[in-house]
């Protein structure tokens, strides 16, 4: 019932110092500079000593009914494992449908996303695929947001890609109209998550949309920005114009994120509209072909390491601000009173995990699952 971490360092994600964060059922009851355990019946104590304590880890971009098909059935990636989810230092996923909507569908995505928050972390999903019309439950965009409770916007929409189909500016127009009035009706996020390849279009079309409507800016997500040096610096342009980017775990061809992250900071650039997140479970151009989850927390290690940013700036891109993005803070992304138990705790000397809670939960001891998945 009680769990108690003591003696941590505590990023809220700001520093605060050494802290004690009680924990009540699947929330956060207290963050104080002492908590005695004494006080309490039938409480678990956590020594976190030597240990840095932060939210768990928001990862918005998720193939978690398996990506991939671009090279034919063979090449259908798996649907994911909750270990690798956890593993990863993940406690919130939003689940993706991808290039592949004929094999794959949104009933299967919704289905994933309620299995997996079974097992234990929490789960939301985009509507919608590469394609344009996109996919959908309900018929409309507009309905899969408003009706359906996981569902928070729609993507990946896919420009300037030749698995794409080239969506027009109409296209694209409809997509954000139904967004953001499902946003608005479902009190939720309703952005548009674009996938951006490596095309000549770059973010043409999505600068024409901005610049040629009254959409908030804000509620425009282009992931993959780190791929190429052109759309990097159009990332940069999105940024300066109050907008989002979302930098990719993994990338070889262009930017790695810790490159990416101390470039936008040389430029000082606001990184509180900067977020990360793993491509997960996706087809990747590597000897597995697939992209792996926990990617995602080793760019965050080498990012504090080589970037001049700090573990709280670089923590944000994945907790604060991607749960900012997505309309679930202070609920997420946060380690305050009353918001989820969803802790991670790292060793502050290697930035392994010594623990995961999540929704008040150990979910990791020593970077290894004490949690599994049903078909685990």
């Amino acid at each position: 019932m009680f769990k108690l971490l003591k003696n941590g360092r505590c990023f809220t994600p700001d520093d605060i110092g050494q802290k004690d964060i009680l924990v009540v059922h699947d929330k956060i009851c207290a963050v104080k500079d002492q908590v005695k355990p004494e006080k309490f019946e039938d409480i678990e104590v956590i020594d976190c000593s030597g240990c840095l304590v932060c939210p768990g880890i928001i990862d918005q971009h998720v193939h978690i009914t398996g990506g991939g098909g671009e090279q034919g059935p063979i090449s259908r990636i798996p649907e994911i494992m909750l270990s690798e989810i956890i593993e990863a230092g993940v406690t919130t996923v939003v689940g993706v449908l991808g290039f592949d909507s004929i094999t794959r569908s949104i009933a299967g995505l919704l289905a994933k996303a309620r299995a997996l928050e079974a097992e234990g972390i929490t789960t939301y999903i985009y509507t919608g695929s590469y394609g344009s019309p996109t996919e959908t439950l309900t018929g409309r965009v507009l309905t899969d947001i408003v009706l359906l409770d996981k569902v928070i916007g729609v993507g990946e929409v896919a420009i300037a890609d030749y698995r794409s189909n080239h969506p027009s500016l109409e296209d694209l127009r409809t997509l954000a109209s139904e967004a953001n009035a499902g946003g608005m009706l479902g009190g939720k996020a309703g952005i548009l998550h674009l996938h951006l390849g490596d095309g000549k279009e770059v973010m043409e079309s999505l600068f024409r949309l901005i610049n040629e409507s009254d959409f908030p800016v804000e509620m425009f997500v282009p992931t993959h920005i780190n791929r190429n040096p052109k759309l990097f610096n159009q990332g940069i342009e999105l940024l300066q114009r109050g907008g989002n980017i979302d930098l990719t775990a993994g990338e070889t061809a262009g930017f790695s994120v810790a490159e990416a992250l101390s470039i936008l900071h040389e430029k000082n650039v606001n990184l509180e509209k900067v977020t990360v997140s793993s491509d997960g479970n996706g087809s990747a151009p590597n000897e597995s072909g697939i992209s792996r989850m926990d990617q995602l927390l080793q760019d965050i290690r080498n990012s504090i390491r080589e970037s001049k940013l700090g573990f709280a700036a670089v923590m944000k891109t994945v907790t604060a601000n991607p749960a900012k993005v997505l309309k679930l803070y202070p609920q997420k992304g946060c380690i305050e009173p009353g918001s989820d138990a969803d802790i991670l705790v790292l060793k502050e000397d290697d930035l392994s995990i010594f623990r995961l809670l999540a929704k008040g939960q150990v979910a990791v001891m020593e970077q290894q699952a004490v949690k599994k998945g049903k078909y685990e």
